[in-house]
């Protein structure tokens, strides 16, 4: 599966998304050590614009949880999923800076952080705004 076409399928699982249910509750994930210097303002305002990975989610779409993974493994992602499924949450993106290998080397946890994701039912997408 190429990079463009599993792109372009998330973004029409997002539409769906926003199709079935007037309000679509999305969370961020990051990396903790990038944390450190990213306040996550590129995040949320691909969000707010509707831009990038964010461009399929109507005006009902709502990001319910913005936080990191607790490092490296991943640790904290699988107890705040948990934690999250109470708020009925739709998606989770992998924030851009956890998938680029420019500026921070691409985290090395990514499929793991994935499974959890998929495992708990919720649908991943790849992505920010970058």
């Amino acid at each position: 599966m190429t990079e463009e076409y599993s792109s372009r399928t998330m973004l029409k699982d997002c539409a769906k998304l926003t199709e079935e249910r007037k309000t679509v509750k999305i969370a961020v994930v990051r990396c903790d050590i990038v944390s450190e210097t990213c306040p996550g303002v590129g995040c949320f305002k691909a969000f707010n614009e509707r831009k990038s990975h964010f461009e399929a989610y109507g005006e009902g779409a709502q990001i319910i949880a913005f936080f990191t993974c607790g490092g490296c493994s991943g640790r904290r992602v699988y107890r705040l999923l948990k934690a999250l499924k109470q708020y009925e949450l739709d998606a989770v993106h992998l924030s851009s800076c956890m998938l680029m290998e420019d500026s921070y080397p691409k985290c090395p946890h990514l499929d793991t952080i994935r499974k959890t994701i998929q495992d708990a039912g919720i649908k991943v997408v790849e992505g920010t705004h970058h």
